[in-house]
């Protein structure tokens, strides 16, 4: 006797048996993620296209660089003005290693502190800390602007005036409430049976913060460092006014002087060259930690 026979309905994937099963996408959400691919890839050009310009123009001759209206593409690519900047005031290495002096003693300053007080905040039992906390952050919300004359003043009668540690003292002050509250937030994420057992192993509260909770916590101390670097390596209106010595000036004052050097006009060539090259160390340090630097971020968001 025959048995009746069963018809699926077809579908537009075939379906492999075991575990090779093939997912079926509807086509309204591949339409949507290509939409969404598309959107992001606009955007993304949107951000680069001055990136893009600024090297570009850089390698311009200075007559093409200034000409209005602009060229697109340089008609012959010419290093005139990189070698002009090379050469411009006390010289380009210069500012350069002042810009990484300052910079550097800006990220090591801040990581040291902000680790202690983050690790303070998040571990310790204290009087009012939740307060003191407070008044951390709040100290975010004041506009350094306004507080420039007290601290020229302040650093003057310090003898660091003029002088690259106190202007890397200035950056260390006002990135410290923000890099406190991302490395409370990191220790807050580790568990304490960590250091329970770092405890019951024979390890102080210092050898447990520098064995078990430092490694753990590594990329919030590699968000912090490129928070402080970035601040450093770019910030213009407290070193021009607490820099009074052109050998002590910074890159991007050297970019503000290289403005108006020729009878008040601006010279485009040069301060695009000046441009890229301080893109440079900012964007190579992005790209190699970045890894680490989204997954301090998001450090916190989620309570273990």
């Amino acid at each position: 006797m025959n048995q009746p026979s069963l018809t699926l309905p077809t579908m537009e994937h075939a379906v492999m048996p075991d575990d090779d099963v093939a997912v079926v996408v509807p086509r309204a959400l591949r339409w949507r993620s290509g939409l969404v691919l598309a959107f992001a890839f606009l955007v993304m050009l949107l951000f680069l296209f001055p990136v893009f310009w600024s090297i570009v123009t850089s390698f311009k001759p200075a007559a093409e660089a200034s000409a209005s209206p602009p060229t697109f593409w340089p008609s012959r690519m010419s290093l005139q003005n990189y070698e002009e900047l090379l050469h411009f005031g006390a010289g380009l290495w210069r500012y350069l290693w002042n810009s990484t002096c300052v910079a550097l003693m800006t990220v090591a300053g801040v990581v040291v502190l902000s680790v202690l007080g983050g690790y303070g905040f998040s571990r310790f039992r204290f009087p009012y800390k939740k307060l003191i906390f407070m008044l951390v952050l709040a100290t975010m919300m004041i506009p350094f602007q306004s507080i420039l004359t007290p601290l020229f003043i302040l650093l003057n009668f310090l003898h660091l005036h003029n002088t690259l540690g106190g202007l890397a003292l200035v950056y260390i002050t006002f990135q410290l409430p923000f890099s406190i509250f991302m490395m409370r937030n990191s220790f807050d994420c580790v568990p304490r049976e960590l250091e329970e057992a770092a405890t019951l192993d024979g390890c102080n509260v210092l050898s447990s913060l520098w064995r078990v909770m430092l490694p753990i916590v590594k990329p919030g101390i590699v968000t912090v460092a490129l928070f402080a670097f970035f601040t450093a390596w770019n910030e213009l209106l407290v070193a021009l006014v607490l820099i009074s010595d052109a050998d002590k000036f910074t890159l991007p004052v050297l970019l503000q002087s290289a403005q108006s050097q020729f009878m008040g006009g601006v010279n485009w060539g040069v301060m695009q060259a000046g441009i890229t090259i301080s893109i440079l160390p900012c964007a190579a340090l992005f790209l190699l930690l970045q890894r680490f630097y989204i997954n301090g971020l998001i450090a916190g968001a989620v309570k273990a």
